[in-house]
Order: C-alpha cells, then structure tokens, then sequence
C-alpha cells in the first residue's frame, strides 16, 4: 500500500471527499441511455481487440463538421465511455459530430499500454473516419481528469512515428480540463494503488516534463471550486508549455468542482461549452 500524504490525498480524492457520487453516475447514464435511443450514432465501434477498446460515434448531419472527441475520466481505473453519451446533445445541436472513446483501465493494463491504447483508437478514428461519416481533417481532442492527462499525452505523440500513414498534424486543437499533468504527487496518494506506476513511467507519462510534438492550439480547463492541486496541474502545463504552441488559453469554469463541471459541458449556455464550441476547427 502506497505511503499516503493526507493533503495530497484530500486534494486529489475527488471520490472520497465528495458525497452523492452514486447519484450522480446513476444520473448520467440514464441520461446517456434516453440520448443514445433517439441520436444517429455508431456504438461501439471496435479500435482494437479488447472489450473497452471501442468508440461511440454521434453525427450531427452538417456536413463536413468539426469532431469533437472525448477522452472520459476515472483516474485511468474507472468509468466507462456510456456514462458520458449524454455530453454529446448540445454539440450535436451546435452542428458538431462527437467520438466517445473508451479505453482499458489498470490495473488490467499498465498506464503505458493504456496510452499506447488511445493513440491506437485516436489512429484508428483518423483512417476510418469516412466509413463513420465524420471528417477526419477536423479532429479536436478533449478530456476530463485522467482524459486530461491523455489529451495532454496525445499532443506529445509524434504521430508519423506512431503510424507512418498519420499526418503529423493529426488534432487540430487540444482541450485538456481538470487533468493531470505531473504524475509524482499521485505516488502519494491512494488512487495509485491500482496504477503500479514506475518511476520511468512517471518521466515519461508526465506531460508538464515532456514537449508537444504537434502544433496546435491548447485550451486548459479548470473547475472553479476545484482543489488548489488541480489548479497547480493546470497552471504547470500552460508554464510548462508556454512559447511552445501557436496559442495556449486557460478558462476557469465559475463555481463548479471537479464533477459538476462535467455537467457544465452538457450545457449549451455554460461558458465551458461556449468556450469550447468557439475553440473548435
């Protein structure tokens, strides 16, 4: 068991500082269930062999839409991408198509092979997007907590190098919120338990030590009512980051912690989701 640092644990433990979160994950996927019924969607889309290695394809009918791919949170051992099939309606009704991806969590996989896993289902969305009906030339990454961690590694991945077939400018814009970016402070805490992370893999998984390998536009997102840490993450990734990229912003979602502000996304008069529906290409 991991040597546990009780301020780095009460700023990270989302779960056990929180209250209700049952509720709230019942909450969602019902709403994911009524949305997915009534969308024009391809479910469950196979990236690779795995059971958790699929993608939820929604289309909004523009033609020639921006796509708009989420990478779901749960600190890489939890969630499931049909909890968040409900965030898709207003971008939907914006005339923006959205991918879903869902990925292997740990302790099943390692977090290196689970982001060799979202490169490979980021790969696969690229060359299969005609068959889906989405454009494969407009495709903007985003991600909530540890889908902020793997956003934020997506813009580190020399795509050539990944797949010699993959333009090196594969996203058009990032879009990392509530992520993690310095993977050490998590050591501390319990959530690693299920990570068995090395002190390599902490290096290299580490976006705020790494340098971008695409150039593209990044917007960071944080809660308001957040955790101080969640702040620091954010604000280390755009330090880090800053002079390397055409253009980084920072939003702060007014009065919302790290939850809420997934609600706040699937709300069409929510800054975030102004925010986002204007950073998209």
């Amino acid at each position: 068991m991991t040597a546990v640092d009780p301020k780095l644990e009460a700023n990270y433990n989302i779960s056990a500082a929180r209250g209700g979160l049952d509720d709230v994950m019942q909450a969602w996927s019902a709403s994911s269930a009524a949305f997915r019924e009534q969308a024009d969607a391809s479910l469950d889309c196979a990236y690779g062999s795995g059971e958790r290695e699929r993608i939820d394809i929604f289309r909004c009918g523009a033609s020639a839409a921006p796509l708009y791919v989420y990478l779901h949170g749960g600190y890489w051992q939890r969630g499931d991408k049909s909890l968040y099939s409900f965030i898709a309606a207003p971008f939907l009704e914006a005339g923006v198509d959205v991918a879903i991806v869902g990925y292997p969590l740990c302790p099943q996989v390692s977090m290196t092979d689970l982001v060799g896993k979202v490169r490979q289902a980021i790969g696969w969305l690229y060359h299969n997007a005609g068959q889906l009906g989405v454009n494969r030339e407009r495709i903007n990454l985003s991600g909530h907590s540890a889908g902020g961690h793997l956003t934020a590694m997506m813009v580190c991945c020399d795509w050539p190098d990944f797949d010699e077939k993959l333009p090196r400018e594969l996203l058009k814009t990032a879009i990392p919120f509530s992520g993690l970016y310095q993977l050490a402070p998590l050591l501390q805490t319990s959530i690693s338990d299920a990570l068995h992370l090395t002190s390599t893999e902490v290096s290299k998984l580490s976006p705020a030590s790494l340098q971008p390998r695409v150039q593209i536009p990044l917007l960071t997102i944080v809660g308001g009512a957040e955790t101080a840490e969640f702040f620091r993450q954010t604000d280390l990734l755009v330090e880090s980051w800053s002079g390397l990229l055409p253009q980084i912003d920072r939003h702060v979602e007014p009065d919302v912690d790290h939850i809420d502000l997934i609600d706040r996304l699937a709300s069409s008069d929510s800054q975030i989701f102004q925010r986002i529906i204007n950073w998209l290409q």
